[in-house]
């Protein structure tokens, strides 16, 4: 028997604000979106090209209260090969939420709350 970790959803208000800051603050890019053909919901996956790791956006049309995508201490995390170049994008764009010097790694946040975990790679 084998299991293998193919993807993680997350909720999203806002598709593009969300997806754009996927794309540049983690190089992630999309794959494929699906929904039916009415528009009133979609998922988009965007995939790490490194790994192959998808996460999936869901949108719902209409959907304007804040998601509770696993409350403050749920979070992705990603190993950058560049921490200061990453950290310094990250401050530029205004996304550090959490550092830990002490522990080598930061949390930003993505437009809908979702934390994500910057570490060193190795």
């Amino acid at each position: 028997m084998q299991a293998r970790f193919v993807h993680r959803c997350t909720h999203v208000n806002d598709l593009e604000a969300t997806r754009e800051f996927y794309e540049k603050a983690l190089g992630l890019v999309v794959d494929h979106v699906s929904g039916p053909a009415d528009g009133s919901w979609s998922n988009t996956f965007m995939n790490d090209p490194a790994t192959g790791f998808q996460l999936e956006l869901t949108w719902n049309r209409g959907h304007t209260e804040p998601y509770d995508n696993g409350g403050m201490d749920t979070h992705i995390a990603f190993e950058v090969d560049d921490f200061d170049a990453y950290h310094e994008l990250h401050r530029q764009m205004g996304w550090i939420q959490k550092e830990n010097p002490a522990m080598g790694l930061y949390f930003i946040v993505d437009p809908d709350g979702q934390r994500i975990e910057i570490l060193p790679q190795g």
